[in-house]
Formats: C-alpha cells, structure tokens, sequence
C-alpha cells in the first residue's frame, strides 16, 4: 500500500511538472522540490530574535565512509520580525533544521514531510487528469508550519563587541529607490531640507521648497502623510528616505504630481536603553539641542524625543517689475533685506506593547511644543509711472506663532505563515496657529518722510487632521502577496485674519474687508485598494493594483456667509509595476500609473485678496480637477560596490491647475489692474531621461551622482492673450563625495547645480512662499521660468571617545555663494525680474553623544514599523 501511495504521488507531482515545467529536455521529469517551509525566530518573552542563521540540511549516507554525513540544501538569515521562509525543497530526503544566533544556544530539530492517507481509489487512472481536490490534499502535505521556535538564552557572559557597517547608499524596490542617510555629514544639526540636498533625484530652491523633476512632492514620515514642513523636521532623527516617483495603488491618489518623498526616522533596535543629544550652533546665531532616549525590555518599548532649535535666517534681493495696463506705463524696483528671528520645541513620545508575539500596540503622540517666529523686512521702492518718479520704504514687523498636538494608535497582527499580516492605524493631528503683522510705509521725497501709512494683520485659526487607515497583507504563490486597504481622512480648518489701515494723513485705522480673509473649511477623502504582486512564469516580477478614490469639500466665507461646496465622483486609478531580472545583476522596471489633483478651498472661493496692492490674488470658482498619467521605464545594473540606475519617464496631465495673472477690474479700486489667479490649462507634458551612479570606490571613498535631462511644456490655447511657449529642456545634477581619512577623520563634498528651467507647477507662490516677493507678483509656472544655478556644500567630521560615541562636525553650506534664485515672468502687460539669495555661506557646528546599555540577550527589533509621532497639523 505504501508504495501505491507513494506512486500515485510522484505520478501527481510527474503531472504538475509537465504542467508547469519548461519545455525542452527534462521538462517532463517529476520535480520533488515541491516542499515549504516556515516559522518564526523568537526567544524566552516571545519576541522575533531578527537576523538569527536558520540553515537546513539533508542527511545522506557517504558512499566512502558510509556514514551519514549532512549536505546543506539552503541557508538565510530571519527577517526583521523572526520569520524564515524555505521554498523548493526536496520532499522525499531527510532534513534536519538548525538555528543559531549569538547569545542564544544553538536549536537543531528534524524536518519530515507527513503524507496524507489516500483512498487507493482516488488515484489517477491511465489517461485520466488527477482530481484537483486530491491534488490540492497532496499540495498541501508539503507545506510545513514550524511556528514559533524558541531560542534559549546561552548563560555565557560575551565580551562587549562592537560591530561596524556600513549601509548601501542607494537600495532598489519595484516602486521605490531608497537612499540611506544616517551618516550624512553635511546635514548634522540640520534640518530635512539639508538632507534632501544631498538625495539624488531631489532638488531643493532657496527658500527650501522640496522639488521631484519640477514639481513638488507629497511628503510622508514612516510611510503616513504629515502636516510637517521639511524644515520642522530634526536631521539627525532620519535614518532613510524613500523617493517614489510613481506612487502605486496604496497611495493617495489626489496630491502631488511629483510623486512621495517618505521620511523613516531612526528608530531603537537594542533591548536595554540608550540615547544621543546633539549640539549645534551657526554663524548666524542659530542654535539647537536634540535629545533621544529609547529603553526596551521584554514586551515593552518606549522612546522619548526632544528637540529646540533657534532660528536666525537672512535673505537679501531685489525685484522689478515693469507694466503698462490701460495704456499707463509703470516700472517698480523693490531692494528687500529680510529677516527671520525663531524658535521652536517638539517634544514626542511613543510606546510599543507586544501584548503577544505577534501582536503590538503603540501608542504615540507630541504636545506641550511649538513655535513661535518674528520675521522683519527692509524694502526701498523706487516706483515711476508716465516718467514721475516716487521713492517709498516699507518696514514690515511680524510675530507668527503655532502650537500642534498630535496622537497615533496603532496596532500590528502578524500571523504564522510568513509575511501575513494586519494593520490598523488612528491618526490625530491639530494645532491652532495666530499672527500679528505691522506694515509701516514711509513716503519719502529727498529723504524725507512726507507721509506714512500703517496696515495692521492680526490673524488666528485652528486645524484638525484625521485618518483612519486599515491595511492587510497575505502572501500568495510564486513569492506573490495581497495588499488590500480602506482609508478616510477629514480635515477640518479655519481662519480668521483681519486687516485695519491708517492711511497718510489720518490718525484712524479703517477695517478692510477685501484684505480680510475669514473662512472655515471641510475636506472628506474616502478610498480603497487592492494591489497584488507576484512572480510569472516567465520570471517577471509585477505588482498590479486598483485604487477607488472620492473626495467633498464645504467652505464659508464668514464675512459674508457665502458657501461653497463640491462632491467630486468616485474615481478609478490602476498601477501596474513591472520587473524583469535580466542576469543576477541587471534589472528592467516599467511602472505606469493614473492621479488626480482636486482644487482646494483656497484655489476656489473667489474672494479677492488685497492685503497687499502689488500682489492682489483671486480664486476660481470655475477650476475642476486634473488628472496624470504617468510612465516610467528604468535599467539598473549591480557590479561590486556600483550601483547604476537609468530611468526615462513621460508624464500627461488633462486640465493642468496653474496660477495666471491677467489684466483685470480691481473690484475695489475699479481700474484696471493685475490679477492672480487659479486656471485649467489644456494640458501639460513633462518627459526626460534620468541617471544614478552610486559607488564605493575606494575603501576610504563613496561616491553618489545624479544627472537628470528633462523637457516640460505647458499647453495655455485655451487661456485668452496667454503667451504660447514652446517646451523648455533644462538639466540638474548632483555629485556627492565622501571620503573616510585616517584618525577618525571624515569628509564629505557635495554639489549641485540647476540648469534654466520653467517654475515649478504646485509651487506655494504666496509671500514668504517663494513666489513673486513680499512686495512683487507671485510668479505663474505657465508665464517664466528660472535662471541657473549652482551650489557646492563642505563638511568635516572627527569621531572620538570610546567606541566612537562621541563627533564634532564643522558644516559650510553654499560655499560661495551661488545659490541665489533668479526668476523671470512675463504676460499681458507686464514682465518681472526677481532675485534673492538666502543664508549664504552657512557655517554649523554640531557636537554629538552617544550613550547606553546592550543586553545581548535579545538582539530584536520592534515590529511595528508605522510609528508617525513626528507629523502635526500647523
């Protein structure tokens, strides 16, 4: 009977295998590595043991000695969460699993494949195809679920190690490039825009705008998206930062073109505690001190962060604008020196329980932090209109304030069979924000002061930002996985700012209502997705996904009680990934992918803006959404250390939002004027070639460069008296060098540079915005564009104490000065030059300490990867 049994075995898997097997010779031989399995690593508390070497052998008999001897089958090291998974291997052989680690006593047990009982019936006859339900029995007796497999402790004191390593600097997923920065020099004491100037594929402009091929990117923080700027975010806590280009079904549809920026930040990987605190202070009387505590043990995991930081940062340019509207011609000089005094405190916590051993819970948050800020500006303006000339100074005194809170559940299930697994998340984010403004113009006549008006800002609001998020992953044959997810997000925010004028010659401050923006806003996202991934027989890699996604909003005005509101549609928005591994070294992806843009409250309500009478805005109620598509095709190649990346890509979008000035009625002066706005272009193209070199090529030498070539055009035919301009092809490069020397001496070299290119589409152009200036136009991406640019950043870096816990880094960033941005705008009636350069040559000093205790008895790592107490609402 046994050997029935086994013979209608091998006659199923003989079928299966000329079902699935190659053609050509052999292609009908019965394949026995047919065999699965899988368990988890954990030790004495049930915690994942990550790393451990889990090796499994078959015993044969050697025909010298006949003795038994054992002969590896295959061999690797347990994931993060102390999973190991074997596939493909032989059914009818002996195996024997072992499992060592250090720290740990050694685990070694037999693996046997137990046959199912069959009815002799059930066999296949000659001729006849098998039953899939027997197939399906006999399948499933060669899946093996070892579960959890306890290490025990090895009593063995071990003497203090001290391992070093260093990460690749640049890491390749089917959606994703990661680039690892934890030992950047250059942005020590820095905020995350120093670190995303040294990423390739990121370009950063002077007022610290985060910019992906032209546009600017949504940014997240451990795979959520925040309320964060860049600039609020500590360099010293980010540990990797993910660049997706082309988002996948999991994503948000609706945001930026430009794709995520995903910000991970250090997190505590060792039971027992330890900490750091960074020093640091610049040439222009800046400062911060940022402190990190973690302690671990046993099922709980708690990290403390604090961070203040003393801002002081200088900008200086110039603007002139020339115009003729309604036949009266007019030239405006403006020469700005601005500064920005500031502080800011963020105090987080989070706290991971693993209530079992595959269960955590975390509970994270910020409060009782913020910031508070007071910028001043100088502008001398010379202003001629029909050849009379006018010479005027506005002194601008401002005090900005904002206090966040924010809080995160989160829960994580993972179950026995490697790579399942289920996560819910609650994210909470508020804050509530004020302003105080005085705007001082002094009219001047031989130096003079001949009369002086004052306009008053006095502003306040609040925001709340909710998500609801629920994920599930299983893995499916051929290395495939199921990602499916629901998500809801309500934003709720609310302004009120009013503006007050004493004009020349009065003693009384008159409320102006156009000047006065006070509204209260509601935005509902809800979305669904479903994204699988696998392996074909071909041995192409996809992941193919499908998002459903809509979204309402409703404003008031509440000066006026106007409302407004729109429901836009259920959508839908596919992904497909595709990856072909060419040789063991080289990689073919193809990604394409379909997002949508939405108006916003503010790009909407048609309130005219005219708290400044040289920058008078206006929403558009008429603006409807737009949506992209987008393609990218990549090669990469692995040789050694050297890692190259070349991807060319092309992206479409229908009804492109874009800002616009026009010559319209000023409603509150009625003349004739300029006027910024919100419009649907036709459609936008943007397409390019794109490559990535990352090397190290000498033991004491890393190397990363980056050169992106690219054409954008914008399509304005249906905007009347629009200038129609042909497509732009611009470059941007970055090179970035750091050498190891001897004595703990480290020293790294970066450059960028910037070639003429049109302005970016989803820019903030507001004033401090990067747009036309405090006193100039806000500058439209369809009407200028951007003169070159370069920059070069030095840093050095001496570690010292034992076990290296202790560095002192000298950093200089723009080193001669050649970051300053020049803009040109141009339409009906007008053309503007603008021009500003902000902290140039930036000298930081940053002294950094590390501290702790290891216990090596459990060499584990937190599973829980979604901690997002970093974002808060501003």
């Amino acid at each position: 009977m046994k050997n029935f049994i086994l013979t209608s075995i091998i006659a199923l898997i003989s079928f299966f295998s000329f079902a699935q097997g190659p053609a050509g010779a052999g292609g009908n031989a019965p394949n026995l590595n047919r065999g699965h399995v899988f368990g988890k690593v954990v030790d004495e508390q049930g915690k994942p043991v990550e790393f451990a070497s889990v090796v499994l052998l078959k015993t044969v008999v050697d025909p010298a000695t006949k003795q038994n001897k054992d002969i590896l089958v295959k061999a690797q090291q347990a994931e993060l969460n102390g999973d190991f998974n074997f596939k493909e291997i032989p059914v009818n052989v002996r195996l024997k699993l072992k499992i060592s680690f250090v720290g740990y006593k050694n685990y070694e047990a037999p693996v046997q494949f137990e046959m199912p009982k069959m009815d002799p019936s059930s066999a296949p006859k000659p001729g006849q195809a098998p039953d899939p339900a027997v197939m399906a029995k006999m399948m499933a007796a060669f899946e093996k679920d070892l579960g959890n497999i306890k290490l025990l402790s090895d009593s063995k004191e071990l003497e203090a190690v001290v391992v070093t390593s260093t990460k690749a600097l640049l890491e390749m997923d089917i959606d994703k490039k990661s680039f690892n920065v934890g030992q950047n020099l250059v942005t020590s004491g820095g905020t995350a825009v120093d670190v995303m100037r040294n990423i390739p594929s990121v370009q950063v402009d002077i007022d610290g705008n985060v910019k992906v091929r032209n546009a600017n990117p949504t940014l997240f923080i451990d795979g959520r998206p925040t309320s964060l700027s860049m600039d609020q975010i500590p360099a010293d806590i980010i540990e990797k930062v993910e660049v997706i280009t082309n988002p996948s079904a999991k994503y948000d549809a609706s945001g930026s073109m430009a794709g995520i920026i995903n910000i991970i930040l250090k997190k505590n990987k060792k039971n027992g505690y330890n900490g750091m605190l960074n020093l640091s202070a610049d040439r222009f009387g800046g400062s911060s001190i940022m402190g990190n505590f973690s302690y671990q043990q046993n099922k709980w995991s708690l990290t403390l962060m604090g961070m203040k930081m003393n801002m002081r940062n200088v900008t200086e340019g110039n603007s002139q604008r020339n115009s003729n509207i309604g036949g009266v011609e007019s030239s405006v000089y403006q020469d700005i020196n601005s500064k920005n005094k500031g502080s800011m405190f963020f105090p987080r916590f989070s706290v991971d329980y693993a209530a079992t051993n595959r269960t955590t819970l975390t509970l994270a948050g910020f409060f009782g932090g913020g910031g508070k800020f007071s910028p001043t500006e100088d502008i001398k303006i010379t202003s001629m209109v029909n050849n009379f000339t006018t010479l005027s100074n506005r002194l601008s005194e401002s005090s900005r304030e904002f206090n966040p809170t924010g809080l995160q559940l989160g829960f994580k299930h993972t179950y026995p069979k490697a790579g399942e697994e289920l996560s819910m998340d609650f994210n909470y984010f508020g804050g509530t924000n004020k302003n105080d403004a005085t705007y001082t113009t002094n009219y001047l006549n031989n130096g003079i002061i001949t009369g002086t008006q004052i306009q008053k800002n006095i502003g306040s609001g609040s925001n709340k930002f909710m998500t609801f998020q629920t994920d599930y992953v299983r893995p499916l044959k051929n290395e495939g996985t199921i990602e499916m997810g629901v998500r809801a997000q309500l934003f709720e925010l609310v302004n009120e700012n009013n503006n007050t004028l004493k004009a020349v010659g009065t003693d009384v401050y008159k409320p102006i209502p156009s000047a006065s923006t006070n509204y209260e806003n509601q935005n509902r996202v809800y979305a669904a997705y479903v994204s699988i991934s696998g392996k074909s027989a071909n041995k192409i890699s996809y992941k193919i996904g499908l998002r459903a996604e809509s979204s309402s909003y409703d404003g008031k005005l509440l000066n006026t009680n106007q409302k407004f509101s729109n429901s836009f549609p259920l959508s839908l928005f596919p992904s497909i990934f595709l990856k072909k591994d060419l040789t063991p070294t080289d990689q073919l992806q193809l990604s394409i992918t379909r997002r949508v843009s939405r108006p916003n409250f503010f790009q909407i309500i048609p309130f005219v803006d005219f708290s400044d009478s040289l920058n008078i805005t206006r929403g558009n109620a008429d603006l409807v959404p737009e949506f992209t598509t987008s393609g990218e095709l990549s090669y990469s190649k692995t040789k050694g250390s050297a890692t190259f990346l070349l991807s060319g890509y092309y992206k479409y979008t229908d009804n492109l939002i874009t800002r616009f000035l026009s010559q319209e009625i000023n409603p509150i002066s009625g003349k004739l004027d300029l006027i910024n706005t919100f419009v649907n272009a036709n459609s936008s193209i943007n397409f390019g070639i794109e490559g990535t070199y990352t090397n190290k090529l000498q033991n004491w030498w890393d190397l990363t460069a980056n050169i992106n070539m690219y054409n954008s055009k914008i399509n304005t035919a249906n905007i009347e008296k629009a200038q129609i301009t042909d497509g732009l092809w611009t470059v941007f490069g970055k090179l970035n060098n750091t050498f190891q020397l001897p004595k703990k001496w480290s020293i790294q070299l970066s450059m960028d540079y910037q070639g003429k290119t049109n302005m970016p589409i989803s820019q903030n152009q507001g004033q401090g915005g990067g747009g036309g200036g405090p006193m100039g136009q806000a500058q439209s991406s369809s009407q200028g564009y951007i003169e070159p640019f370069y920059g070069v950043d030095l840093a050095i870096k001496k570690t010292f104490l034992k076990n290296d816990l202790a560095s002192l880094t000298l950093a200089a960033n723009d080193v001669f000065r050649t970051r300053g941005n020049t803009r040109y705008s141009y339409g009906e009636g007008f053309s503007q030059k603008y021009y500003r350069l902000s902290n140039p040559q930036m000298i930081r000093l940053t002294l950094s300490i590390r501290f702790g205790q290891f216990n090596m008895n459990s060499m584990k790592r937190n599973n829980n990867q979604n901690q997002d107490g970093m974002q808060m609402g501003q």
